[in-house]
């Protein structure tokens, strides 16, 4: 019977054994974790050119709607639609039967009314020959005064509805009021058109504004930097809508006295040259404006990462172990941000790939160049 326990108590042993062991082999052979491996950057301070950019409207420089003082049929359209018109040049003709009319009923009553002027003076002029005879008074003589300036009144007034008269019909006759480019012509050759009726669009291109839109934080630190760090607003540079920049510099005229209470942003408005009329009014791109920067830390937007309205970045010690380090910034230009503190000179950072980190992780890191940290 001992003989017996004894062979169990062996078996159970080796079985103990023999799965300790498969175990203890099978955790010498298990993979271990691999370190990410992610590009970082040297922080550096540089001397450099800044840019920022603003999306931009562009107006034509004159960009003014034609439309019908007076009411009227179109005899005729002299031009026809995107092309180039002369100041002056004829545009639209209205039928003028009606107002021809009426100036030749102005034109009688001036007549009728002078007529009137010149028998009221006769009739003066006899009655003061007989207040000098002592036939009638002279209360007379101031009746037949007062007739003249009664009808010399009515002279005045009929010539002013001969005026109006010849206004109403030189509105018939449509003129540019300057060199520009005719836009659509919604009305036709026979068209019935309304008192204050669109009939065209004239833009001069030879020039155009870019209006654009600077937050007041911006504004405030261009009109406190000096002159050697400000924007140069003599040489901005405008990108198209299909990203090609456009071979012309414009230049910064003048900004708007307010706010707008909505956006916070205050509006500037810039003048480039249209040589080639290739710019139209209504286009859009975006304004660029450089300035020059001393000593300035510059991090990527993609390298910084925000909780509770606070930024950080990865800082990656010598042991390639990550921290979290809190940073305060004093501008963004396009993709970058300007450290104000919490970043030295040496230090290194994550570029990208951030999302995946964690604070106090091991990381293989694998340094690159930026265009600001070169």
């Amino acid at each position: 019977m001992t003989l017996k326990k004894n062979y169990l108590l062996v078996m159970v042993c080796a079985v103990v054994s023999t799965v300790v062991g498969c175990n203890a082999k099978g955790n010498s052979d298990a993979p271990k974790t691999e370190k990410a491996k992610l590009p970082v950057i040297t922080v550096k301070k540089l001397d450099t050119l800044l840019h920022k950019s603003y999306v931009a409207d562009i107006q034509a420089v004159q960009n003014v709607e034609i439309r019908a003082k007076a009411p009227g049929f179109i005899d005729k359209i002299w031009v026809d639609e995107g092309k180039m018109v002369k100041k002056g040049q004829p545009l639209f003709q209205l039928n003028d039967a009606e107002y021809r009319n009426q100036l030749s009923q102005a034109s009688a009553q001036v007549s009728s009314a002078e007529a009137e002027v010149e028998t009221a003076r006769l009739e003066q002029e006899r009655v003061e020959k007989l207040v000098d005879k002592n036939i009638i008074s002279k209360s007379e003589l101031k009746l037949a005064a007062a007739k003249v300036r009664t009808a010399e009144s009515k002279v005045l007034d009929a010539k002013s509805h001969l005026d109006n008269a010849r206004i109403r019909l030189s509105y018939t006759f449509i003129r540019s009021p300057f060199d520009g480019v005719i836009d659509r012509i919604p009305y036709k050759v026979g068209s019935l058109v309304d008192e204050g009726s669109l009939l065209t669009t004239i833009s001069n291109l030879d020039a155009v504004y870019a209006y654009f839109a600077v937050s007041e934080n911006e504004y405030l630190q261009f009109m406190k930097a000096d002159d050697a760090h400000k924007p140069k607003l003599d040489e901005l540079t405008l990108t198209l809508a299909d990203g090609s920049v456009y071979a012309q510099k414009g230049k910064v005229e003048t900004m708007e006295s307010i706010f707008d209470e909505k956006t916070g942003s205050i509006a500037f408005r810039a003048r480039f040259a249209n040589p080639d009329k290739m710019l139209k009014h209504g286009a859009t791109g975006k304004v660029t404006l450089t300035k020059e920067a001393d000593d300035v830390i510059l991090v990527p937007q993609k390298s910084v990462f925000e909780i509770q309205d606070k930024n950080y970045v990865f800082v990656v010690d010598k042991q390639n172990m990550v921290k979290m380090k809190n940073i305060t910034t004093r501008g963004r230009m396009n993709q970058y941000l300007l450290v104000a503190s919490g970043l030295q000179p040496g230090d290194v950072i994550v570029y990208e790939g951030i999302q995946q980190l964690k604070d106090s992780a091991i990381i293989q890191p694998r340094f690159i160049n930026t265009a600001f940290n070169d």
